[in-house]
């Protein structure tokens, strides 16, 4: 894709995404329900207002590209894939959502040839918005205005790690970083860990448990414009499209 189409698709995904985390906050504002899916995961009717809005949006935009959503895959009705498709994470971070934490994003990419090409993380709870897309890169929407992010050398004083809040093995992330310099370890909701590792606020994102493509494709598309990488543990690129859409244990960082 040539950076004027993605320059262009990417600012025509934020009103999408906007939109959807107003409907998320309507319902976070409420007194919500919750209901578990059969995987046993919760879900609520802000993941389904979200996703109502989102697809139909993403089938205009782009006639013809496949929309993966979680909901709709988690029903059944999953897509034939081809080399170029949208995922499409309505509320990532359901569990934040229902602790009412505001670490909860709605999560949109573009992924080509198993390469997530762009994508936006919108946090509406707190305002902030990430985008990024290749040869365009990567920017946070605060307080009115947007600037440019990008990954950081790791400092002398060593790796800010952050790590899920709500998911993963206390164990296995201690020997992982057994013999890594590490000046701070922190907690995060939701795709924000890839974001703030694209931001410079962080240095490494392991994650030594179950993710969907879904979860992290958008996170993963910023992070990638930013200078950034996702790496499974044997070091290989972490692809998409992958059989049955589950992500291996990967390692997303900045710069070395």
């Amino acid at each position: 894709m040539d950076t004027a189409t993605a320059s262009r698709l990417l600012e025509a995904l934020l009103p999408i995404v906007r939109a959807a985390g107003a409907l998320v906050m309507d319902i976070y504002r409420s007194d919500f329900a919750v209901r578990g899916k059969d995987d046993a995961s919760p879900v609520t009717e802000a993941d389904e207002r979200a996703e109502a809005h989102i697809v139909p949006a993403l089938e205009t935009l782009l006639p013809g590209v496949p929309v993966v959503a979680e909901e709709a895959v988690a029903a059944g009705r999953l897509p034939a894939l081809g080399r170029r498709f949208w995922l499409v994470d309505p509320l990532d971070g359901t569990k934040e959502f229902i602790g009412r934490n505001g670490e909860f994003t709605v999560n949109i990419a573009l992924v080509e040839d198993g390469e997530p090409v762009l994508g936006t993380v919108f946090a509406p709870a707190l305002e902030r918005l990430f985008l990024g897309a290749g040869g365009v890169g990567a920017f946070v929407e605060q307080d009115g205005r947007r600037r440019p992010i990008r990954c950081r050398t790791v400092p002398p004083a060593g790796l800010t790690v952050v790590a899920s809040r709500s998911h993963g093995d206390a164990a296995a992330l201690d020997a992982f970083l057994d013999g890594r310099k590490v000046a701070a370890l922190t907690n995060a909701g939701s795709s924000l860990k890839l974001c703030l590792v694209a931001a410079g606020e962080a240095d490494l994102y392991p994650r030594l448990g179950r993710t969907m493509e879904w979860d992290i494709a958008a996170g993963h598309a910023v992070l990638a414009a930013a200078g950034g990488r996702v790496q499974t543990l044997a070091g290989a690129p972490l692809r998409y499209g992958k059989p049955g859409l589950d992500n291996p244990h990967f390692v997303a960082s900045g710069l070395d």
